[in-house]
């Protein structure tokens, strides 16, 4: 390349960084580099003149100019790159506010003023700062989202908070709508509702460590529990060892006196045996001499013999022999099955009776204090009448996707059930899964104090109620049903009415036809109410009861159209008939 040529290419790379520098903020370049770049394009030009013009250059002065060539370029690529700031800033994370006033690169805000409604960074933030006029502005740490620190009413900022209504409002509110509210401004009411959350805060510390500490009493109870039983369970063997070796006594007895009566009635017969074979020898004799006289042909002699025989004849009847043992052995008998009943009925009495008596007891079973203390309390505590006041009690729910049965599909964030027979879903084969019935429990239980949720129910025999979670899941019987057994309580529409079903006994109810139910639980009272939403919170049904275990709001869908959904506090019924399952591929 010659030098003609080099000097032609450093003159394209300086209009090029002329042109870029030229985009650049005047800040990043000093007035020094861009005059040293003007000197540079002259020197560039004029000697471009001087090669043009056939001047005669020696080795040293080609040396030379080459030395300052490389100066100068080197001073060119100094000069393209931008000056750095000094403090560069950071890159900007996901929680970073950035300034509202930056257009070409966002930088990370540094305030956010309440009054502006806008975000500055450092630089935009100066007027603020500097300027008198701003200075009544209300400068906060930055803030996301700062236009909903505006009214939506009046549009002016959210300074006050209404502690009637527990809303931020603003002095125009506070002149109008919340006019004679108590209102106290933003910063107050954060302070004092900051210092509400830590006292509530320290509160659920201890309730936490109180349930922690009855946990881990729990689980020494369960070893304390099995070694209980262990030793009843000794108690027990003992005991009916016992009263089986009290029975084996009994009847090594009975067997004696049995065999006592054998060895009489024996006795008995050999002795009247022994008569009868002598009577039998006599009366053989006396056949024998009476044969001896008939044959005697002297009528002489035989009137004088029959005279001695008549004088010395003997009583030649034979006693009747009625042996009356078998009579006794079945008197006997008969004593042996009526007191071995008699027993039966007793052990049956004295044990299972008892203990299952015993078991009822209220007493008896694993309880907290503090469910002892609520059930006093309740006591004076008037129970809900209106809607608004059982939506006090309101508890959240959501179905347990791992106990819904097959034929089940959980939609809208597991607040709604529908029957998709015969479409059967892939859920992953769990014990907590119930296997024969459709049904599902949610995920929530409700243990002590007052509760209220409210479902919306289509289809003919859909059921819902409450039940234990210890209710079998595998189960074809009917106890595995929350209509079948003891400790669940359900409410059903069968196409003619509603009606309520425990431990497998029906109730028909009486009333209209209603598809919003409220199901209200006092758990330390041992009362579970069904109430019908639709028609002013009218009583369905009620059922009192002992509670031994948290409950389970339970469902049972039996028929395809069978639909549920749980429905959020205070909102108003927004179950629509299913949509068809599409069929599957």
């Amino acid at each position: 390349m010659t030098l003609e040529d080099r000097q032609t290419d450093r003159q394209k790379a300086v209009m090029c960084d002329v042109v870029l520098t030229a985009d650049l903020p005047t800040s990043s370049i000093s007035s020094d580099k861009l005059k040293q770049k003007e000197d540079n394009l002259k020197s560039t030009e004029e000697e471009k003149t001087i090669q043009v013009n056939g001047s005669p250059e020696t080795e040293g002065e080609k040396d030379s100019k080459i030395t300052e060539e490389t100066k100068i370029q080197e001073d060119l690529q100094e000069s393209e790159d931008p000056q750095k700031p000094q403090d560069e800033e950071l890159a900007l994370g996901p929680d970073d506010v950035t300034c509202d006033s930056c257009i070409d690169r966002p930088c990370r805000a540094k305030k956010s003023c309440l009054t502006c409604l806008v975000s500055y960074c450092e630089d935009h933030l100066r007027p603020h700062l500097e300027n008198v006029k701003f200075q009544s502005h209300k400068l906060v740490e930055p803030l996301r989202d700062i236009e909903r620190r505006t009214c939506e009413t009046h549009g002016g900022p959210l300074e006050l908070y209404c502690l009637a209504d527990a809303r931020c409002v603003c002095p125009e509110c506070v002149r109008e709508e919340h006019r004679g509210h108590n209102a106290v401004p933003i910063a107050e009411a954060r302070m004092n509702i900051e210092k509400e959350l830590h006292d509530k805060q320290a509160d659920m510390m201890k309730t936490v460590t109180a349930a922690e500490n009855a946990i881990n009493k729990l689980q020494v109870n369960t070893v304390s529990i099995e070694a209980s039983v262990k030793d009843v369970r000794g108690v027990i063997e003992e005991q009916f060892e016992t009263l089986m070796l009290a029975v084996e006594q009994v009847k090594k007895e009975v067997k004696e006196i049995l065999e006592a009566e054998e060895r009489q009635a024996l006795k008995q017969a050999e002795g009247i045996r022994v008569h009868l074979e002598q009577r039998c020898s006599e009366l053989k004799k006396t056949q024998g001499r009476v044969e001896k006289i008939t044959k005697n042909k002297n009528d002489i002699d035989f009137l004088q013999e029959y005279s001695e025989w008549k004088k010395e004849a003997v009583d030649v009847s034979l006693p009747g022999v009625y042996i009356g043992l078998m009579d006794q052995l079945r008197l006997f008998s008969g004593v042996i099955k009526q007191s071995t009943q008699a027993m039966c009925a007793s052990l049956q009495t004295s044990y299972t009776n008892k203990l299952k008596e015993t078991c009822k007891n209220d007493n008896i079973g694993i309880k907290t204090v503090h469910a002892m203390i609520t059930a006093k309390q309740n006591l004076s505590i008037p129970k809900p009448k209106t809607r608004d006041d059982f939506l006090k009690y309101v508890t959240p729910l959501n179905f347990d996707a791992d106990s819904a049965h097959q034929f089940l599909r959980l939609t809208e964030e597991r607040k709604k059930v529908t029957n998709t027979t015969p479409w059967q879903h892939s859920y992953p084969d769990l014990p907590e899964r119930f296997e024969h019935f459709k049904q599902v429990l949610t995920a929530e239980s409700f243990y002590l104090g007052r509760h209220y949720f409210e479902v919306d129910m289509r289809g003919e025999g859909t059921h819902v109620g409450l039940t234990y979670k210890s209710i079998d899941r595998k189960g074809s019987e009917s106890n595995s049903c929350i209509t079948g057994n003891s400790f669940s309580w359900c409410l059903t529409w069968n196409g003619r009415g509603f009606s309520a079903w425990s431990s497998d006994v029906e109730t028909p109810l009486s009333g209209p036809k209603a598809s919003r139910i409220g199901v209200y639980v006092d758990y330390t009272a041992g009362e579970l109410a069904f109430y019908d939403v639709e028609n002013g919170m009218t009583l369905m049904h009620r059922y009192q009861a002992q509670f031994l275990e948290p409950l389970y709001a339970a469902f049972w869908l039996p028929k395809k159209e069978n639909v549920v959904l749980l429905e959020p506090a205070g909102a108003s019924s927004t179950l629509a008939a299913p949509s068809p399952v599409p069929s599957p591929q």
